[in-house]
């Protein structure tokens, strides 16, 4: 049995976990900076720092008590390397590197969206394992600053197949929720707000760009901009459920008509949907009645930041045997097809 402590600190959540084999949650712990980053309508990097700082130490004793362990008791010590925010990765990288060197403990640096990946792998203590994704197998990840789709053929091997030339899909949830004065954070707000609305009241766009696997969402934003200006100068009130409704199928189209494409033709035996914007209701439920392999899709709580995940992908690495040495740097704003 490895187990292994995660710390997450990438953007404005605070966590830390104890994951055991790569799969089994025994505790996870998460400090959300949600509400104090809602007044500023998106996360303000210095602010979202200092936080860390404060919660750090509190939500990694959390994760340790609740796993009934100490850091002398884990295999390793695992903490996002990024990307991220520079400021928020140094808080959780410096403690994680003290708290190894402190314990004796191999350190291992995690590449947040491996991570996202990895979460599709997790279950709670208490639950049966599901049955793991099964290679080959293609990868949407779709978060507030990356949209992009990923081949593995096995664990830590990836290629990426294309990604978003402008906007991504998180990054045009929040902007459109600002524009129709939803609030913070865009996902959400936007999918409650749609439930009252019709989505073919406004034919918004679909930016399939034939040809390959990238995606483009701004000129879908766009659309939405002028649609709301043209209503304005009409003196109409919004129609703000039905603009909603519109722009988030048709993100959701195109999210799932280019993976099911990908995975067709590279006859992937599997599909993952992983980072924040999976959460979403639309997409988990047209993704997984319309493809025709298993798709994996981690549980709501997963699919936001937390360190499950790195500690699920930091499992595969330890295993495979990686080890950091105590004074390595952030990681860039690289993409996955890099990492392996």
């Amino acid at each position: 049995m490895t187990r292994i402590l995660a710390i997450e600190t990438s953007c404005d959540e605070t966590a830390a976990a104890v994951v055991e084999d790569g799969r089994r949650v025994v505790s996870n712990a998460v400090a959300s900076q949600i509400e104090i980053h809602a007044r500023f309508g998106g996360v303000f990097p210095e602010v979202a720092s200092r936080q860390h700082v404060l919660a750090i130490t509190p939500v990694v004793e959390e994760a340790l008590q609740a796993a009934h362990l100490t850091p002398a008791e884990v295999d390793a010590i695992a903490v996002t390397r990024g990307p991220g925010l520079p400021g928020s990765l140094a808080v959780g990288i410096n403690f994680a590197k003290g708290l190894a060197l402190a314990a004796g403990k191999p350190l291992l640096g995690i590449n947040h969206l491996e991570g996202h990946i990895y979460a599709a792998w997790l279950h709670e203590a208490n639950q049966q394992p599901p049955a793991a994704p099964e290679f080959p197998l293609v990868a949407l990840l779709v978060s507030g600053g990356h949209t992009e789709l990923i081949f593995m053929e096995d664990h830590l091997h990836y290629r990426r197949l294309g990604s978003t030339r402008d906007d991504a899909a998180g990054e045009a949830f929040d902007k459109v929720a600002r524009l129709l004065e939803l609030g913070y954070p865009g996902g959400p707000a936007i999918q409650q707000a749609a439930e009252g609305g019709d989505p073919e009241i406004f034919a918004f766009p679909r930016p399939w760009l034939k040809g390959g696997w990238e995606f483009s969402f701004s000129g879908l934003k766009t659309a939405v901009l002028r649609a709301v200006r043209e209503i304005q100068a009409a003196g109409n009130p919004l129609p703000v459920a039905h603009l909603a409704a519109g722009f988030q199928a048709a993100v959701v189209d195109v999210l799932v008509g280019k993976t099911l494409q990908a995975a067709a033709e590279l006859q992937a035996k599997s599909i993952v949907v992983a980072g924040g914007v999976s959460a979403n209701r639309l997409l988990r439920e047209r993704i997984t009645a319309e493809a025709s392999v298993p798709v994996h899709i981690p549980p709501l709580h997963y699919c936001t930041d937390n360190a499950a995940m790195i500690a699920a992908a930091a499992y595969r690495r330890f295993a495979a045997g990686q080890r950091d040495d105590l004074d390595f740097d952030l990681l860039p704003r690289w993409a996955i097809d890099f990492v392996g």
